[in-house]
């Protein structure tokens, strides 16, 4: 089974029962600047699992991307990425344990048709302070799961807050006990005789890769107080987050996900750059990090993230670099680095991965000639090289190998771990919880940005394609494909469009029709957007006009041929989106473009504000 069909029938699966669907938020929460990217799905719904009413219910479902910079340095086995797919459902004080569990262990088995021998589950085992989770416990029983394939494991596996386990949370945090899915690929493949954990004994929570975690079902029924203790939440709420590429090997029985279909075409340009083969045992570490890293660089790029040393950006210059030091070690020349950017297959990322491939070309060659200065390297230097070059410790090793030379490892991992407290102090208390919310400034927003988009076409050309957009309570921003700044005139030309459409009190609505269909419409898509088989167009126009025309028109039979081509003229927009949007455009007031920049090469951003 592929991602797609995966993707779609979990969204599917949690609509028949009575979910409603959610667009993802982007990667970059732009009003929320306690953390760097969206990590979890829960991440925006923060507010909402903490009371706040959200707009479309209890019951919620989506696939979100995110990105986990604290898995760069795991990138490379068999399962870590740092950008990813995440499943997720959430019950905002509905359903909870029996419902949760029950429904999961339905989807695995019978949608996706896991094995149940495959499966085993973890469950909390409790502290002296909270109790051990027995209603999960006994659900597992009732859906037949064994008793050897029920795991118990403590705060540190199965407990979740923002602040970590019940004594590490401070007031006010919420929290609960989790339950996961693992599946289980068998003795058979010997991954835990062959692992650096083969003296240990294997279980789910072991390191070696013979069992995958597949998802993640987070009981939020607590809450700290100011006394230390936690208490019971009025509300109590599921969230649950299964990664689409673990889904997709296990539902394969492939235990690596860089073999399943996510990652097949772009594991086949890089053998192909590079000569190499993924099969060969000695070469799957880099390959699978290149695969990463340029899969989430262009992510990044694609929601308007630019390589720099801050930040957002310094993250994406790092997984560029880090990705072309790997295609090094493959045995790749410098002059041939430039060609990772044909990996990614968007024009605009492509480009910029290229420009900074190029860049780190130089301070790559830079680096190895400073390595040839040193006569002697220890762990200290090594790992300046590592800080300063990009250079991993196993690149260094080699070259010293070749000059007689060892690193003391110790030494290298003592710096190492000092650069990781410094940046741990330095992040602490990032990720506080961000939100996106669909109010009613947003909702004005969401319909402005049609608005925009199309008028942005009308004035420049239909070259212009959304590349981005984050949109609060304050104003929007909208990410296009253009090659050169806007004059004041095109301003000017574009904000009067705008403002046109908005008095003439255009009609929006929306039709839901097949995703074939909705392309020959010729109606937009949102870039880089994932869409299921049934998708919703919203049309901005005059309703008036378009029905005395079709009025008209079936009293004039013989003019019947051209009554699409009529109405297109009355319709303003027509973009695939999933909502919310006002019902007319009268209400919006007036649109201002606050500022015009350029994000990249061919990309430039607007910032606009209704009043």
């Amino acid at each position: 089974m592929d991602s797609k069909t995966i993707r779609e029938k979990y969204l599917q699966f949690f609509e028949s029962r009575g979910h409603k669907r959610i667009a993802p938020a982007p990667l970059v929460l732009e009003n929320d600047l306690t953390t760097l990217f969206v990590s979890a799905g829960m991440q925006p719904l923060v507010s909402f699992l903490k009371g706040k009413p959200h707009p479309l219910g209890k019951r919620l479902v989506d696939v979100q991307p995110g990105i986990r910079t604290g898995d760069i340095e795991e990138t490379g086995d068999n399962r870590h990425l740092t950008f990813f797919e995440m499943l997720g459902n959430w019950s905002l004080g509905d359903y909870f344990k029996n419902d949760q569990l029950s429904w999961l262990w339905e989807f695995l088995t019978k949608e996706l048709v896991l094995p149940k021998e495959k499966l085993h589950v973890s469950v909390f085992e409790g502290t002296d302070n909270v109790l051990k989770d027995n209603v999960s416990l006994q659900i597992w029983k009732s859906l037949g799961v064994d008793d050897t394939h029920i795991h118990f494991y403590g705060p540190k596996k199965n407990w979740w807050s923002r602040s970590g386990t019940p004594e590490q949370m401070i007031p006010g945090d919420i929290g609960g006990p989790d339950s996961e899915v693992f599946y289980d690929f068998g003795d058979d493949l010997k991954l835990h005789e062959n692992s650096l954990f083969k003296d240990e004994k294997c279980n789910p929570n072991c390191d070696c890769g013979r069992f995958m975690e597949i998802g993640n079902s987070v009981f939020i029924q607590y809450q700290k107080t100011e006394d230390g203790t936690l208490q019971e939440l009025s509300q109590k709420n599921v969230d649950f987050g299964g990664g689409l590429e673990r889904l997709t090997a296990a539902s394969n029985n492939i235990p690596d996900i860089f073999e399943t279909d996510l990652f097949k075409e772009i594991i086949q340009t890089i053998e192909e750059i590079s000569g190499k083969k993924f099969s060969q045992a000695e070469n799957q570490i880099s390959i699978r990090v290149i695969a990463d890293h340029i899969r989430a660089s262009t992510f990044l790029i694609v929601n308007g993230v630019m390589p720099s040393n801050k930040l957002h950006g310094y993250v994406l210059r790092r997984l560029i670099r880090r990705a072309a030091v790997k295609m090094y070690h493959l045995g790749t020349d410098l002059s041939s680095l430039a060609r990772l950017s044909e990996i990614s297959k968007n024009v605009v990322a492509s480009e910029v991965i290229k420009t900074e491939i190029q860049k780190f070309g130089a301070s790559l060659d830079k680096g190895l000639k400073e390595i040839q200065k040193i006569k002697q390297i220890d762990g200290k230097i090594a790992f300046d090289l590592y800080q300063t070059y990009g250079f991993p410790l196993e690149i260094t090793e080699e070259i010293l190998t070749q000059k007689g030379q060892k690193i003391n490892h110790q030494q290298f991992i003592s710096e190492f771990e000092k650069h990781k407290e410094l940046s741990r102090t330095a992040s602490a208390g990032m990720f506080k919880g961000g939100l996106v919310s669909s109010g009613e400034q947003e909702t004005k927003y969401h319909t402005a940005t049609h608005l925009l988009h199309q008028a942005l076409r009308s004035i420049l050309g239909d070259h212009v394609i959304q590349r981005g957009s984050n949109i609060t309570a304050e104003r929007l921003r909208f990410d296009f494909s253009h090659n050169q700044k806007l004059s004041e005139v095109e301003i000017k030309k574009v904000e009067d469009l705008v403002n046109e459409k908005i008095k003439e009190d255009l009609k929006v609505w929306f039709k839901e029709m097949p995703l074939e269909e909705a392309k020959k419409t010729d109606a937009i898509g949102a870039f880089g957007e994932k869409y299921g088989d049934i998708v919703k167009v919203y049309f901005i126009g005059d309703t008036d006009v378009i029905a005395i025309r079709q009025l008209a028109e079936k009293q004039s039979p013989k003019e019947d041929r051209h009554a699409n081509a009529r109405d297109d003229e009355d319709i303003f927009s027509k973009e695939i989106c999933g909502g919310p949007h006002v019902e007319h455009t009268g209400i919006l007031g007036n649109f201002e473009i606050t500022k015009e920049e350029s994000t990249g090469a061919g990309i430039r951003r607007i910032y606009a504000t209704l009043e």
